[in-house]
């Protein structure tokens, strides 16, 4: 089995992958800062029992926590006996970056476009809602070209209750109709149907720069609550980045 790590702001996401293209368990572990590498060791290695201790042949990893990629690192070898493979910005993973600077393109970018390549038509918008909404854009030739990032939908609204008296906390869900009738609704939409329309509206702008349509590709923790909201095809695919892993896994095997 191929064991696959997403280290990211929030949570550390563990995905197995057998002989299909799905993972057959995903876990999520919290991104704690400082924690000592015994915790770390424990952490993985329950994961595991959970997952039926599985045996690992192969692991790939991408953090974009770089205080967590070496501890990570060290406690999956030392649970499966299998030094992960680090996809960091000196990593060969064939994508071909045009006009960006490619030195600080987030890893997870570079391996979300790697997986969303392999499977779907370019030219390719490649939304990733977590802690950050990032946007990557890929030519019809297959180039990363560039993107944004934008403030994650959680994130907005953990601001706003922080910044603002009146505004209280909310936990996201799926939401209502859109228009809300009370306060908690009107948050909640505002981020989660907000997210749908940023969604929908750059990958218009794209369409537009590039002069041609785009595959929409959304992955990351909020992607399931925004989808459904949006009003253009989009492919929901959340373990866009796992697959990533996996196949750069593969190719080194190779």
């Amino acid at each position: 089995m191929i064991l696959t790590i997403d280290i990211g702001n929030t949570n550390v996401v563990l995905g197995g992958f057998g002989a299909g293209e799905e993972p057959e368990f995903v876990l999520r572990l919290p991104s704690t800062r400082g924690c000592p590498q015994a915790q770390w060791d424990q952490a993985v290695g329950e994961c595991l029992a959970r997952a039926g201790s599985p045996r690992i042949t192969r692991a790939a990893l991408t953090s974009v926590v770089p205080a967590l990629t070496g501890p990570l690192a060290d406690a999956v070898e030392g649970a499966t006996g299998v030094r992960p493979l680090v996809i960091g910005p000196d990593y060969p993973t064939g994508l071909v970056i045009h006009g960006y600077d490619a030195p600080r393109l987030g890893s997870d970018r570079v391996v979300d476009a790697v997986a969303a390549l392999a499977s779907y038509p370019t030219p390719l918008a490649i939304f990733d809602l977590g802690t950050a909404t990032t946007l990557s854009v890929l030519d019809r030739e297959g180039r990363f070209v560039g993107g944004m990032i934008l403030a994650g939908v959680e994130l907005c609204t953990q601001a706003l209750s922080s910044r603002a008296a009146q505004l209280p906390p909310v936990t996201l869900e799926p939401p209502g109709p859109p228009i809300g009738r009370d306060t908690v609704a009107c948050i909640r939409n505002g981020a989660l149907y907000g997210a749908a329309a940023q969604i929908d509206g750059l990958a218009a702008q794209v369409e537009a720069e590039l002069g041609e349509r785009v595959t929409t590709v959304v992955t990351g923790g909020w992607g399931s609550l925004a989808v459904p909201l949006c009003r253009r095809d989009v492919i929901y695919d959340p373990h866009l980045i796992l697959k990533g892993l996996r196949l750069l896994c593969q190719r080194e095997r190779g």
